[in-house]
């Protein structure tokens, strides 16, 4: 089916541009190898658009392009360069030339490359695929790990005396049973179980979600999240390292409190009394670690979910480098695990609708804490929280995480950052608007936010905007 101007306008009016549509101007030229790069990143992305002509930049106005004169050409150069077909279309919109790359999406279990490496779209640029992401791209195809079998050739006695039936049940706030086998048709019809020819089999997933005792499963044993507590602010002096035991789902709680009851406490004064606090609020343990289990690369081997507690912050860290870029965590989301995330939200675990992150930013904003610092290491995913301090004692990269993440929070809220909101952000006095300037300046000079062009020029009602907005 052709494409319409109308169904071009329709593009353009869409809030911004995300994996599968691509705007670019192009009014004269643009380069073949960078046109290469684009239709390789959609394609791994799924396939989508690419139009040219167009401003890529709200508005979007048509501004025509010349690039390209003969699309039957180019069309064959794409095809040899990169192997696979993009149609090319010219549109005469009413403004001007409109060319539009349909790109297919790469096959299952592939994914393509040029000269050797492997491109995704990150925001606005392209950037290399991550080791993490192309393996996942490779086992398309293959048995999902956590529908695998942990255990089999069970009774049915054997099944619930290892896996935690009645707090399953409970955390589902379905009532109990009355007999054991409406315990197992539960457990089947939720595909945690199976019955086979006179026996049963659990899943992995069953087994990591309700195990009694995670050794129990001898593939699953080094999937238990460890707590390790360190003298200090670094790793030379260890005071605690322990294990969990039981299933991510049934020994969630236990776990939380466990971690709540190994953070230092910090002496804070308000209206004139002396009080006690965790370094950290139960809220941001909670979703973090409910985050680090659901998204850890589940596959990955002598890797699990690490919480390290410091006198001054806590590092909680799962296996895999991030699906979703560390930068947009607060309005992206992408469950790796989806089953698993499914399973853990009906358990009221987690919110599988991108507000975790939001949560943990929130509190940080409430409760006068430093900006999380949210970082892809190899092949680890890590949230750095650190406890109380004063917007004095922030050094710039705090203050500049800060203002990001407060203007990412407020854009998603459908509001907009403005100096008096980072300023009550930081919990400041209106005499301090100018070194809030200051920090805005340097957020803009760092990529990461710019003004919102639609408040006018006025530095006094002066609002802003994430850098991907």
């Amino acid at each position: 089916m052709a494409t319409t101007p109308a169904q071009i306008d329709l593009w353009r009016k869409l809030p911004s541009e995300h994996q599968r549509l691509e705007f670019k101007e192009a009014k004269t030229q643009f380069d073949n190898k960078t046109l290469y790069k684009y239709c390789l990143a959609l394609a791994n992305e799924g396939g989508g658009i690419l139009l040219m002509g167009i401003a890529d930049k709200p508005p979007r106005s048509v501004v025509g392009t010349q690039a390209f004169n003969d699309p039957v050409a180019m069309a064959e150069k794409l095809f040899q360069t990169l192997g696979f077909r993009v149609d090319i279309e010219e549109v005469n919109h009413p403004d001007g030339r409109v060319l539009v790359f349909h790109i297919p999406s790469r096959p299952r279990g592939t994914a393509y490359h040029l000269d050797g490496t492997y491109l995704m779209r990150a925001g606005e640029a392209l950037a290399p695929m991550s080791e993490d992401q192309l393996r996942k791209i490779f086992a398309e195809g293959e048995p999902d790990w956590l529908e695998e079998y942990a255990s089999t050739g069970l009774d049915a006695q054997q099944v619930v005396e290892l896996l935690d039936t009645q707090t399953f049940f409970e955390l589902l706030k379905l009532p109990y049973p009355t007999d054991q086998a409406g315990v197992l048709d539960r457990l089947i019809q939720e595909r945690l179980i199976d019955r086979n020819e006179g026996s049963y089999a659990i899943r992995r997933l069953g087994a990591l979600l309700l195990a009694k005792q995670l050794i129990s499963f001898v593939d699953l044993a080094r999937k238990a999240p460890r707590v390790v507590v360190y003298s200090g602010t670094s790793k030379l002096i260890t005071k605690l390292d322990r294990m969990g035991t039981k299933g991510y789902a049934v020994g969630f709680q236990g776990l939380v409190d466990f971690i709540m009851g190994q953070l230092p406490q910090n002496e804070v004064v308000e209206d004139a009394l002396r009080e006690e606090m965790k370094l950290v609020p139960e809220i941001v343990i909670r979703e973090l670690v409910a985050n680090a289990l659901i998204h850890q690369d589940i596959t990955m081997t002598g890797a699990s979910l690490m919480v390290e507690i410091y006198d001054d912050r806590l590092e909680i860290s799962n296996p895999g480098e991030p699906v979703v870029p560390v930068e947009r965590f607060i309005d992206g989301y992408q469950s790796r695990n989806e089953r698993l995330a499914d399973l853990m939200r009906r358990m009221r675990i987690c919110e599988e609708k991108s507000s975790g992150i939001d949560k943990v930013v929130n509190a940080a904003e409430v409760f006068q804490l430093p900006a999380p610092d949210f970082q892809s290491r190899y092949r680890r995913t890590i949230a750095i929280i650190y406890g109380p301090k004063n917007f004095d004692d922030m050094d710039r990269n705090d203050r500049i995480r800060a203002c990001y993440q407060h203007c990412a929070l407020k854009y998603v809220m459908a509001e907009r950052m403005t100096n008096q909101s980072l300023r009550e952000r930081f919990h400041l006095p209106e005499s301090k608007s100018a070194s809030i300037s200051q920090v805005i300046l340097a957020t803009i000079e760092a990529g990461k936010i710019k003004p919102d062009e639609q408040a006018g020029a006025s530095k006094k009602f002066a609002r802003y905007l994430p850098f991907w907005a």
